[in-house]
């Protein structure tokens, strides 16, 4: 018989050997590098990853569980403040100890543990706990490949990660505008819902739009090199007061893995360095990049609410697509009770929404109402654009 039980220890069996998988391709140096703040060495995450099943579920449910490090809380805790101390996130890179075979031992001692425990009768509340650390691995899987290509694309020789990996699928269709009439929708998800959903996609409510076009398809690099030669760059009123400041601190001119070699484009991939494909769509861009482009267009980025009432007439789920709107708590949002509080809510300021997923988000993994969200300045995602008019 299966039970749904079952079907969580399959998938967390799954997901722990994907993570793994995703790090067959790189030399063992490539593990402990860490080339700025926001990034995070491979064995950081597969580390941290451990530590969420160990601490949340092991630690105080499994009998006779025995800590594999007792250090290992304060080296791979992330942001859980209630859960202890933890080390910095700067530092990552530091840890040359322990080592990567050290932290492999690590996962499989976790792994078994856990693929033990779930052999036993387990309570709905720890198999919801188990549920977000899987999805949560999943979160990590496409970080820890956006933090692969982060740390290869920085490195003067261009390595390849994997030549078979295709991140820029050409769109063959041409742009058509999506009409929608003003009127009332409900965005989010009710308690009642099927299948996973993190607490802030929680609480299906009501919103009132305006008529609006949106594109079928996303923003291409032909379309901002254009720009980039209009000098989009240049033009101090299409940013913002804060982009612009950040402009001139940074000095940036192109997106990120963009390079100009002899006269020509190129763009730094998973599959290694390759001249800029014009019809793909653009990625590795900020809010502050997507936003300037929009009004160049003469145009807009849509709202959360305008993106998940149309998602369904578009092809979405190769650029994480950026929004107009703050990262805000839902109506009658409640944040879970405990450390697992500490998942969502706590980030709900000064970050901007995007939606869909990614070449690099993981199978299974993505859904009309995922809400993520990052600061304005972050390049290093697979982000992109879809206007609106």
């Amino acid at each position: 018989m299966i039970t749904k039980v079952n079907i969580l220890r399959e998938r967390f069996s799954k997901t722990r050997q994907h993570s793994e998988q995703i790090c067959e391709p790189l030399e063992i140096e490539d593990f402990v590098v860490q080339p700025i703040d926001f990034a995070s060495p491979p064995k950081w995450h597969l580390a941290h990853t451990t530590w969420f099943f160990e601490e949340f579920v092991l630690k105080n449910n499994k009998e006779n569980y025995k800590l594999f490090d007792d250090n290992f809380a304060y080296l791979f805790n992330s942001y859980y403040e209630s859960v202890g101390d933890h080390w910095m996130r700067t530092d990552r890179g530091n840890l040359s100890r322990p080592s990567v075979s050290k932290i492999k031992e690590y996962r499989h001692h976790v792994t078994k543990a856990m693929e033990e425990f779930m052999q036993e009768e387990i309570s709905t509340e720890l198999q919801e706990i188990i549920e977000i650390g899987i999805n949560h691995e999943q979160q990590h899987q496409e970080l820890l490949l956006t933090d692969i290509k982060y740390i290869l694309g920085n490195n003067p020789l261009f390595p390849i990660y994997d030549e078979k990996f295709e991140e820029n699928p050409v769109q063959n269709f041409k742009t058509e505008w999506i009409d929608f009439e003003e009127g009332i929708y409900e965005i989010g998800l009710s308690p009642k819902s099927e299948g996973f959903r993190y607490d802030n996609e929680m609480g299906k409510h009501k919103v009132y739009l305006n008529d609006f076009s949106i594109a079928n398809k996303l923003a291409t690099n032909r379309e901002y090199l254009e720009f980039m030669e209009d000098g989009g760059y240049e033009q101090v009123l299409l940013w913002h007061s804060d982009a612009w400041a950040w402009l001139e601190e940074t000095q940036i001119k192109s997106p990120l893995y963009w390079y100009k070699i002899k006269d020509e484009w190129y763009q730094y991939t998973l599959a290694g360095l390759e001249k800029l494909n014009l019809e793909a769509p653009l990625s590795h861009i900020s809010f502050y990049e997507a936003f300037a482009f929009a009004q160049w267009k003469g145009m807009r980025l849509p709202t959360e609410a305008e993106w998940e009432i149309t998602q369904d007439k578009f092809e979405w789920g190769t650029r994480w697509e950026y929004t107009g709107s703050a990262y805000l708590p839902y109506p009658n949002y409640q944040k879970p009770k405990g450390s697992i509080g500490e998942y969502n809510g706590k980030f709900m300021v000064n970050q901007k929404v995007v939606r869909g997923a990614s070449v690099a988000t993981s199978e299974g993994h993505s859904r009309p109402t995922y809400r993520n969200f990052f600061h304005p300045d972050m390049r290093w995602q697979f982000f992109g654009i879809r206007l609106v008019k």
